[in-house]
């Protein structure tokens, strides 16, 4: 039996296939050395994202992840729900906080799912995989699988807004988180100072108004070229497609020369436990990063 075991919740973005899929497989390479079980929640249904704040209202998009939470307790009973998504994450964390929190939003989402024979009986608890790392395992645990340090590679910890608020992981400060530097330092990297970690990367405004999404793109990455970084990490495939993907449009738009890898934490931590750049998922960038690339076995 695995050492911890997990409810997974992909989402549809970190899926096997979809856009950040890399971000799956290095998830994958890290658990196993690090001996972890994520079951994938059968049936799962997307959380709704942003489009589940518009005018379909309150109650439908905290159904679907209801609804989830019922998935996953039915058939992973007593097993957290952990999630790699930013936004899954946090919009799944909401609709708890909500559902729980309100007798009449617990009796309408029950009277819903009664619809497709389901009903929650005990709600779970909902993780982030950053989350579960630090809180779970700790920074100590998880530099003892160490056989691969990055020594020499400086990388820029860009945490996002997502996973910082309202919730965050436990014992962080809001405007400076520190565990992608912890996580970074642990693997052997070196953490650069950098005053963006917490700057919204414009998330869907990317698509509806890209000056201004591009705008606060181009400071998070200038303020990482500042610091020193050869690379961005984030714990966000949101984040993680807009700074990366952008980087040609902000070239031509500013007249930068704009060519940073933007990876995962995760991926991070694969090469440094002694993966390949296939199980790192490297081979999925946009931006390659030659220099870890370089490291890996």
């Amino acid at each position: 039996m695995a050492k911890r075991q997990y409810a997974f919740y992909p989402g549809c973005s970190s899926q096997k296939g979809a856009s950040a899929s890399n971000y799956l497989t290095s998830v994958e390479s890290m658990c196993k050395t690090l001996d972890i079980q994520l079951t994938e929640i059968p049936d799962w249904n997307c959380c709704g994202a942003s489009i589940g704040y518009g005018e379909a209202g309150e109650l439908p998009r905290h159904v679907m992840n209801a609804r989830n939470f019922a998935l996953a307790e039915t058939n992973l009973p007593g097993q957290d729900i952990v999630a790699t998504c930013a936004a899954c994450w946090l919009g799944a964390k909401e609709s708890k906080e909500r559902i729980e929190h309100s007798s009449q939003l617990m009796a309408d989402t029950q009277e819903a799912l009664k619809e497709a024979g389901l009903q929650i009986k005990v709600m779970p608890e909902i993780r982030h995989m950053a989350e579960v790392l630090v809180e779970d395992f700790g920074f100590e645990e998880l530099g003892r699988h160490v056989k691969n340090p990055l020594k020499g590679l400086k990388f820029a910890g860009y945490v996002g807004c997502q996973t910082n608020r309202p919730f965050g992981i436990a014992g962080e400060n809001f405007e400076n988180p520190m565990y992608l530097d912890k996580i970074v330092e642990t693997m052997g990297g070196e953490a650069v100072p950098y005053d963006q970690k917490v700057t919204c990367c414009g998330g869907a405004l990317a698509f509806s108004e890209p000056d201004k999404a591009q705008a606060q793109i181009k400071d998070i990455i200038e303020a990482a070229y500042d610091g020193g970084a050869e690379m961005i990490v984030t714990p966000c495939p949101l984040c993680q497609a807009n700074v990366e993907i952008y980087q040609g449009h902000i070239n031509k738009k500013y007249g930068t020369k704009f060519n940073i890898p933007v990876l995962y934490y995760s991926q991070l931590m694969t090469i440094a436990y002694g993966g390949s750049a296939k199980e790192a998922g490297l081979d999925g960038q946009v931006i390659r990063a030659p220099k870890l690339e370089a490291i890996a076995k």
